[in-house]
């Protein structure tokens, strides 16, 4: 095998499949990066057996073959190197030789049969997704899946496709994210996937907003693919908990705030709260809400602020940190809460947010120990 690649195409390459390469492994062929030679040039894969990436770049190849590298070791190699053309070749099995300029590179690699095979996913019933599309249901969800092992179900983001729209939802049992989009994807049956958040983590970071993904599922794989970018990932198996049942819909108290300024009275409040509950307690009635936290062997705070407020009076417990995470992916400038009682559900959605996508939070309250 030899070619020549253009130094920043390898540098791409590499960036794009190095993170799903696993720091620590017990196979030593998983810490290295598949390099084969295709009709356009290059192919770089790697996986840790949980996610797989593979991404193609442009090369000249003078001849094919393929063998697997140090990973760590040709991405360090590739960000030092000189602006000049790369030239890589592998004699056997086993080495390979790096020139570029003045410099010459001898690693030791492993032959290309050990690398593990990708998951078979076939591609002709497919969903057709805008990247851009799915980047938003995966930033304004993904903050609030689980990372107890204890529910291994919890750990994954819940994707919901249908043929006019697709939906997101992630919980802990404690809080919860919801977004739906329309889309139009003909063809495709509907289905629900559970998707570890990792892998939706790569999809965000590799492709485009505006290129369009091809989505499809094998037996408990799935896989997303681009003209040059394959992303499959290891699906989690068992049926979501009913999260529908858990959403209010009778929540009659409704108060909208100014989210920045709602964001930073619980950044203040929460320097005295409970390290373990992080516990404020808010106090609604009409156009304020009054914060306060007491924390033994600690102190004391309170803060207000105006809010549009409708509905009887209303104490409740929170955990701050929850408000403060659902608070920071919330779109808009002003927020709306809606309560019923104290020991039930408050939701937060955005306010005056003109867009075709639904988004609602929700957040159980803590209770409040007088």
């Amino acid at each position: 095998m030899r070619f020549t690649i253009a130094r920043e195409k390898l540098q791409e390459g590499l960036t794009a499949v190095a993170a799903s390469i696993p720091a620590k492994t017990t196979l030593p062929v998983l810490a290295n990066i598949l390099v084969e030679t295709t009709e356009r040039g290059i192919r770089l894969s790697g996986t840790d057996l949980d996610i797989a990436v593979s991404t193609e770049v442009a090369a000249d190849v003078e001849s094919a073959g393929a063998i697997t590298i140090p990973a760590k070791k040709l991405t360090e190699i590739a960000r030092e190197l000189p602006p000049a053309p790369v030239k890589i070749g592998a004699a056997g099995e086993q080495r390979v030789t790096l020139e570029c300029g003045r410099s010459r590179f001898k690693l030791l690699g492993l032959p290309r049969d050990e690398f593990p095979t990708f998951p078979t996913v076939r591609f002709n019933e497919s969903w057709r997704v805008r990247s851009g599309d799915l980047q938003k249901l995966i930033s304004h969800t993904s903050f609030a899946v689980s990372t107890e092992e204890s529910r291994p179900i919890l750990n994954g983001v819940l994707w919901e496709l249908r043929p006019d729209r697709m939906r997101m939802v992630a919980t802990n049992g404690h809080r919860l994210s919801k977004m739906e989009l329309p889309i139009t994807s003909a063809g495709a049956p509907s289905n629900d996937l559970i998707v570890p958040p990792k892998a939706l983590e790569q999809i965000r970071r590799l492709y485009p907003a505006e290129e369009e993904l091809e989505i499809a599922r094998g037996d408990n794989h799935l896989g997303f693919r681009s003209p040059f970018t394959s992303v499959f990932t290891r699906l989690i198996e068992g049926p979501y908990p009913n999260y529908e049942q858990v959403i209010p819909k009778d929540n009659d108290r409704v108060a909208i705030a100014d989210k920045q300024a709602l964001a930073s009275a619980l950044k203040r409040m929460s320097v005295i709260a409970s390290d373990q509950t992080h516990r404020i307690r808010l106090s609604f009635n009409a156009g304020m809400v009054k914060f306060s936290v007491q924390t033994p062997d600690l102190g004391e705070a309170q803060d207000e602020l105006p809010v549009r407020y409708t509905g009887d009076q209303l104490d409740i417990g929170f955990n701050a940190t929850y408000l403060l995470e659902i608070l920071r992916y919330i779109p808009t400038e002003e927020v709306k809460l809606t309560f019923k009682a104290p020991e039930r559900a408050a939701t937060l959605e955005p306010e005056g947010w003109n867009d075709p996508a639904k988004y609602l939070c929700l957040v159980m309250p803590l209770r409040l120990v007088d």
